[in-house]
């Protein structure tokens, strides 16, 4: 194998390995997306189990109460 030869494997490579980077920080951006998402949705479901934790803690007192007002 010549120099010029090795020289355009190399060049070929180099190229080969650049797409190959691109792509990835292409993927991980839309990952970084996504999980940007994810997070968002799990913070919202946090808040909407609170906000259900609340009702049926109040659902809870009021049962409490009306079995005590029977006895």
């Amino acid at each position: 194998m010549t120099i010029d030869e090795r020289l355009e494997a190399l060049r070929s490579n180099i190229e080969s390995l650049h797409a190959s980077v691109h792509e990835l920080h292409k993927a991980s951006q839309r990952h970084d997306g996504q999980i940007a998402a994810l997070i968002a949705a799990a913070r919202q479901d946090g808040e909407n189990i609170r906000a259900l934790v609340r009702i049926a803690e109040i659902h809870e007192r009021r049962l409490t109460e009306l079995k005590g007002g029977e006895q």
